[in-house]
């Protein structure tokens, strides 16, 4: 069974944590929208109103730092390239240490969300190497005894120090 039937049968899920920049408000809910190519540039893909593919991500705010941040866990329904980077961009809150979709309006990681907080946490934010991301959970049903089958990670110690970090504010 290919992962597209897996995720439609509900026979797949995949759990993510991400720090974001700034609080999603609502602090939980559904992000939807088609996801194709940037028609702005052709190297990022976003949600687009023509074409592109169907995407779906449920959210929901584990906790946050002030409002200059937080812990986001995703849960995917669908299975599109950079769907949590592009939908939780799209939402206004884009990863930390995201080089492609993590820079604000400003132009500038982080953007209006990085000046709410203090030195050295706002430079330990932006300067964070990379993106925020992590695969916290995988659940599935095994394909010949039919069982549901879940793997979990804990989060890497990198996000962890940056979590304790925010949590100092």
């Amino acid at each position: 069974m290919a992962c597209r039937d897996r995720f439609s049968d509900r026979t797949l899920s995949r759990t993510y944590l991400a720090l974001v920049w700034g609080v999603p408000n609502p602090t939980q809910g559904r992000i939807e929208g088609n996801i194709g190519r940037s028609s702005a540039d052709r190297k990022k893909m976003a949600v687009v109103t023509g074409g592109g593919k169907p995407a779906g991500t449920k959210y929901r705010v584990v906790k946050s730092f002030g409002m200059a941040a937080s812990l986001v866990e995703c849960v995917l329904e669908t299975g599109r390239t950079h769907q949590i980077r592009v939908h939780l961009t799209h939402i206004g809150h884009p990863l930390v240490g995201d080089p492609l979709y993590g820079r604000g309006r400003s132009g500038r990681p982080g953007g209006k969300f990085a000046s709410l907080l203090p030195e050295p946490v706002r430079s330990g934010l932006v300067g964070f190497p990379r993106q925020a991301l992590h695969a916290a959970a995988l659940t599935f049903r095994h394909p010949i005894s039919g069982e549901i089958v879940a793997f979990h990670s804990s989060i890497p110690t990198d996000i962890h120090e940056l979590i304790v970090t925010l949590e100092s504010v």
